[in-house]
């Protein structure tokens, strides 16, 4: 509960400043890929390659939206197992109060799951299926199958706007690993079999899976320099460790921050704020708020709840006109995109998480399996 709250009021505050900025739809498009989506769980202090981060993430999101989905205008429906089943009641009861069509919604739902469970027969069997929609009628499928031969996941993001078939090529990508050849009937060279039943059956299972964009996680569980883009990390370290925000004008409003909740913000404002270029490296949006698990280190609950004050006082500031703040949070990306430039990092991966590691307590540090305590003895670290 204490992780699952906070991750919630989270995944809220990044949600309802990207529609306040720029609309439900860019929220819909971000779920869709799954780089965004492996960073927005991994910066919600979710173990950062765990196929338990779509669980966990979308139940975040669905818990703290659809209370506020008239406000918001975004509706999310279905979950893991019996809650997936109830999709098609829930968008019936959506289009009642909305007008949508709901009986085209639904029909989107199963289709979608009925592709990924039969028309592409990777050995995944579905028990995960989220089905996103605005109140514009744009809709996201985020859902994940099981391999009960390797306990593997693979998750599968749908974007209506992106669909043109739902038989070729409907995904906007596919997350997992490469299990070798499958039988793939969504692929655009096969096409032929789709048209003939009897073809079909003749067919070889010889067709790769097309994958839009591949992101695939490893099997080891830390994080290792080789999981993260070091230059981008080493920015956010420097600005937040090295810097004040009174150096710099854009950041004069977020004075009194201390370092450890400004290296969290740098991480945030980037999920906020960053292009989809900025997600190839999922593990380095864990360096905001750790992991429930400890990798890389405990979730540091104080920053946490700091981080969250910060970003709700920005977003009510800015219903109220006053954008001050959210400008910003927006320009602390801005500012460790500028500083990649030539930017070499001198900060020691291993020495900068085991500094998190040593100095968990002072920030709340917590995990699955208690909190953190005060190193005994032992000199003080230093980042650079």
């Amino acid at each position: 509960p204490w992780l699952a709250k906070r991750m919630a009021l989270l995944g809220e505050a990044i949600v309802e400043t990207l529609i306040l900025e720029k609309g439900t739809g860019e929220v819909l498009r971000r779920l869709s890929d799954p780089f965004w989506f492996q960073s927005l769980g991994a910066v919600m202090g979710m173990d950062w390659h765990s196929s338990g981060i779509t669980t966990s993430v979308m139940g975040a999101l669905k818990r703290a939206i659809n209370p506020r989905s008239a406000e918001l205008g975004l509706y999310i429906t279905g979950g893991k197992g019996k809650y997936s089943r109830q999709t098609p009641d829930e968008l019936m009861r959506i289009g009642e109060k909305t007008g949508l069509d709901a009986e085209y919604l639904v029909r989107c739902s199963k289709l979608s799951a009925k592709v990924d469970n039969t028309a592409i027969q990777d050995g995944y069997q579905l028990y995960l299926h989220n089905f996103i929609v605005s109140k514009e009628g744009q809709w996201t499928v985020v859902q994940q199958g099981m391999s009960d031969a390797t306990s593997l996941a693979r998750r599968y993001h749908w974007h209506s706007p992106d669909l043109q078939s739902f038989v070729e090529e409907p995904h906007t990508a596919i997350e997992g690993q490469n299990q070798g050849l499958i039988l793939n009937m969504t692929d655009k060279g096969a096409k032929a079999s789709r048209n003939s039943v009897m073809e079909m059956s003749r067919e070889q299972p010889d067709k790769m899976l097309a994958e839009a964009r591949k992101i695939v996680m490893p099997n080891h569980h830390e994080v290792r320099a080789e999981d993260v883009n070091l230059k981008r990390l080493g920015s956010v370290l420097w600005l937040a460790h090295e810097k004040r925000p009174e150096d710099f004008e854009e950041l004069l409003l977020l004075k009194g921050v201390g370092p450890r909740t400004l290296q969290s913000l740098a991480l945030v404002s980037e999920v906020i704020y960053g292009s989809p270029s900025r997600f190839k490296d999922p593990a380095r949006f864990s360096f905001a708020h750790g992991g429930k698990d400890g990798h890389p280190f405990p979730v540091p609950v104080k920053t946490y709840d700091e981080t969250l004050s910060t970003l709700k006082t920005a977003i009510d500031r800015s219903k109220l006109g006053f954008t001050d703040k959210a400008e910003a949070l927006k320009n602390l990306s801005k500012i460790t995109e500028r500083a990649e430039k030539g930017f070499t990092p001198n900060a020691n991966f291993k020495k900068v998480i085991e500094k998190e590691r040593k100095d968990s307590w002072k920030y709340g540090g917590r995990t699955v399996f208690g909190k953190a305590q005060k190193p005994k003895g032992g000199d003080q670290l230093e980042l650079f």
